[in-house]
C-alpha cells in the first residue's frame, strides 16, 4: 500500500529569481522559504498542524536530496522470488467466522484511503461518492461491510476515512447521512505538501493558502506521519485497539477476513500485506521480491529500463 512519497515537481514559468545551485544551498533556501509561510499563519492550531507539516515535509526533501545523491541503482542479478516462508498460501490459513474472532475484532479499526478524485474515471468530487450499483456509491457500499460485521460480531469497528485537502469538505457532508447506522465514522486529512518550481527548486506557494495547483497530497506513504499526527492513533490505542485494516476507498473486495486476523493474532506480526498473483490486466502493478535477503515490494519505477519487460511478465 506505500506510495512513493518524493516532493512533487512541476515547471512553472516566473520572473522570480529564487534559487540556488548547491544541494546545501537548495536545503537552506527551502527552510527559509517554508519558515516565511509559517510565520504568516496567526498564532494558534491551525500554525501548529501547519508548522509540523512544513517541518514533516523539510525532512522528507532532505531525505530525497540525500538518496538522490548516495542512492545505487537496483542491482537486478540480485532480484529473486520470495522465498516460500516469506508468502503464506491463504488456503494454508484455518478457516474462521466472524463470531469465532469477536475479541479480535474489538481490537481492530478499519481505515480506508480516500484521498483521491474521481477525475480519472470522469466524474467530478470525491471517488469514494461515485455511484457504482444501484445507486449506491463506493461509500455507501463500505459502511455497509462494517455495519454488517459489527452486526454479525457484536463488535465495535470503527470506520477510518483518510481524507486529502481535496476530499475532505465533500466527504464531511456526506458521512452526516450515517449517523443513524451501526458504525463509528471518524475522518482526518493527509499532509499538504507544496508543489516546486523545476528552475529554481524552491516552492510555488508563497503564502500558506491553499490555491489550486500549488500543494499536493502525498498519497499512501503518508498514512503513518498523518495518522500518528491527527491524535486519531493515540485514541485508538487508548481505547484498545491494537491493529487497523488499510485499503483504498474504491476497493471493494478488501474486507476484514477472520482468517487473516487470527493468524495475525496467533503469530504476532507486525505488517501483513493481501497480495494476489499478477495478471495481464496488471502487468506495471508491484510485486514481491527477495533482494538481499530482505523481503521488498518492487515497484516499476525502481526497474532499470533494460528489465522493464521482465517485471511485466506475468510470471
Amino acid at each position: 500500500m506505500l506510495q512513493d512519497r518524493r516532493p512533487s515537481f512541476t515547471r512553472h514559468n516566473s520572473q522570480d529569481m529564487r534559487s540556488s545551485s548547491t544541494p546545501g544551498g537548495v536545503e537552506h533556501a527551502v527552510r527559509v522559504e517554508l519558515d516565511d509561510m509559517i510565520s504568516q499563519m496567526p498564532v494558534g492550531p491551525e500554525k501548529d498542524k501547519f508548522c509540523k507539516e512544513m517541518d514533516d515535509f523539510y525532512r522528507l526533501f532532505t531525505r530525497y536530496l540525500h538518496e538522490k545523491k548516495h542512492s545505487k541503482p537496483l542491482d537486478w542479478e540480485k532480484v529473486r522470488g520470495p522465498k516460500p516462508e516469506d508468502v503464506i498460501a491463504y488456503k494454508d490459513l484455518e478457516q474462521k467466522d466472524l463470531k469465532g474472532v469477536a475479541p479480535l475484532l474489538s481490537k481492530l479499526a478499519v481505515l480506508k484511503l480516500n484521498g483521491g478524485l474521481g477525475t480519472t474515471m470522469g466524474c467530478v468530487g470525491p471517488k469514494s461518492a461515485i455511484e457504482v450499483r444501484d445507486g449506491q456509491t463506493f461509500l455507501d457500499l463500505t459502511v455497509q461491510q462494517i455495519e454488517y460485521l459489527n452486526q454479525v460480531s457484536g463488535a465495535d469497528v470503527p470506520l477510518i476515512l483518510m481524507n486529502s485537502f481535496n476530499t475532505d469538505e465533500d466527504t464531511s457532508k456526506i458521512v452526516q447521512k450515517y449517523n443513524n447506522h451501526n458504525v463509528s465514522i471518524c475522518t482526518f486529512n493527509q499532509s499538504r505538501y507544496p508543489r516546486f518550481k523545476t528552475d529554481s527548486n524552491l516552492p510555488l506557494a508563497r503564502t500558506p493558502d491553499n490555491k489550486p495547483g500549488f500543494w499536493y497530497p502525498p498519497g499512501h506513504g503518508d498514512l503513518y506521519e498523518s495518522f500518528a499526527n491527527s491524535g486519531l492513533l493515540d485514541q485508538l490505542l487508548a481505547e484498545g485497539k491494537e491493529w487497523v485494516f488499510v485499503s483504498n476507498v474504491d476497493n471493494l473486495g478488501a474486507t476484514v477476513d477472520p482468517a487473516i486476523l487470527q493468524h495475525m493474532s496467533d503469530t504476532g506480526a507486525e505488517f501483513v500485506m493481501e497480495v494476489t498473483d499478477k495478471t495481464k490486466a496488471d502487468i506495471k502493478g508491484g510485486t514481491i521480491i527477495d533482494y538481499d535477503g530482505q523481503i521488498r515490494l518492487l515497484e516499476i519505477a525502481q526497474v532499470p529500463k533494460a528489465h522493464v519487460d521482465d517485471f511485466k511478465r506475468v510470471k
